[in-house]
């Protein structure tokens, strides 16, 4: 079996299960890590420790970093802390890109309904943001913007965007500047400070810790405001018991990615050299994003007039695992808002297959993914697809 949907959600990673095992059969210590005990008192300088090393792996600061579900949760958070108080001081506009996850866009929608702009720089065709166009908007609406929002890489084609480049004209234009990292975390290089957002996210389930955990990330933590109130849990900022067990994950696995990303320049090698075998046999072919900086273990392709759907069903039935660009509807694909930002046509949109591995898989899958592709086109070219 062939897993290649890291971008999707990574498995557990064997250093997370091993820790589980042990610390499970360990008996503890389990206890309300807020309690004023001595059980308590334990299971809150582990969690602390595990606070400790996410922010020294992230290149941030143990205040700067708090513990919730995952990015969907941070992002809502963040968009919650900048805007929630309505219109103020004329900052009416929020500034996000095309090419933003779900979570993101929606955020935007509800806060476009309370009254605030919503204002999309363009995208290249190479799935880059327009920086031009990016600092055009922050010029022409100077002091009235509440949020930049453009994320790190992109979770469909991986293409990486200029973030510091983006950060540092935010910064210029005093903007608050918001970057989605979530695929970035574990698939490349990432340093908090030397990124300059104010704001940053990751799921733990990317990068093999437990599901359900994640981290927020601020600059500057007098900013933030509490989504959920609780007990005055993180500071106040996220009420709740903490889920102690998955932050300690997060630890662990953050670990396992650090001591494992040289592994991803052998992953990008070993994918350049798949993609150059697709492009060869099958001439047509189109590798989205191709043209722009990718993270090492991504591929975003399209055989046009090929069901990206059908694809994946071919795989599957070899044992190996995709995705599609985009969930569907009455089983009609459909072209993604990434693509249609960056201006593809629908032909080549709807064939798109996502295959995303991490840093511990073998190099050596693309081979067999490779063929499998082979098997898939030859078979579905001789089909009517669309």
């Amino acid at each position: 079996m062939i897993y290649a949907d890291y971008n999707g959600s990574a498995p557990i990673c064997e250093d997370v299960k091993n820790y589980l095992i042990k610390r499970l059969n360990s008996n503890g210590p389990y206890s309300n890590p807020n309690a004023i005990h001595f059980m308590g008192g334990k299971v809150l300088m582990t969690m602390e420790k595990a606070r400790s090393e996410c922010a020294r792996i992230l290149g941030a600061m143990a205040h700067q970093i708090f513990f919730n579900s995952g990015s969907s949760e941070g992002i809502s958070q963040v968009f919650h802390s900048l805007l929630s108080d309505g219109v103020t001081k004329g900052k009416d506009i929020m500034i996000i890109s095309a090419i933003e996850h779900s979570a993101v866009v929606n955020a935007g929608l509800y806060f476009e309904k309370k009254g605030y702009k919503y204002l999309i720089p363009k995208t290249l065709e190479n799935g880059l943001v327009d920086i031009d166009d990016l600092e055009k908007l922050l010029k022409q609406n100077l002091e009235k913007v509440a949020i930049v929002s453009i994320m790190a890489a992109n979770n469909e084609t991986g293409v990486i965007q200029p973030y510091k480049e983006i950060a540092l004209l935010c910064q210029k234009y005093h903007a608050p500047y918001f970057s989605d990292t979530t695929q970035l975390v574990g698939k490349g290089p990432f340093n908090f400070q030397e990124c300059m957002a104010d704001y940053a996210v990751m799921s733990g389930h990317k990068i093999g810790a437990l599901t359900g955990t994640g981290i927020l990330m601020a600059k500057d933590p007098s900013t933030l405001k509490s989504l959920i109130f609780g007990g005055g849990q993180e500071k106040g900022l996220r009420g709740g018991t903490q889920n102690y067990i998955g932050n300690e994950t997060l630890a662990v696995a953050l670990t396992h990615m650090q001591n494992n990303i040289s592994k991803l320049e052998d992953i990008r090698l070993k994918r350049l050299e798949f993609e150059a075998k697709l492009k060869k046999e099958f001439p047509a072919i189109v590798i989205l994003g191709e043209k722009a900086s990718r993270l090492a273990s991504t591929t975003f392709v399209s055989y046009p007039k090929i069901h990206g759907q059908g694809v994946q069903i071919e795989l599957e039935s070899q044992n190996i695992f995709v995705t599609t660009s985009s969930a569907c509807s009455d089983n009609e694909p459909v072209t993604s808002k990434v693509l249609k930002a960056m201006n593809v046509s629908d032909d080549i949109g709807r064939g798109a297959i996502r295959i995303s591995l991490g840093p511990c898989s073998n190099p050596e899958s693309y081979d067999n993914i490779f063929q499998g592709m082979c098997n898939a086109y030859k078979k579905l070219s001789k089909i009517k697809s669309f």
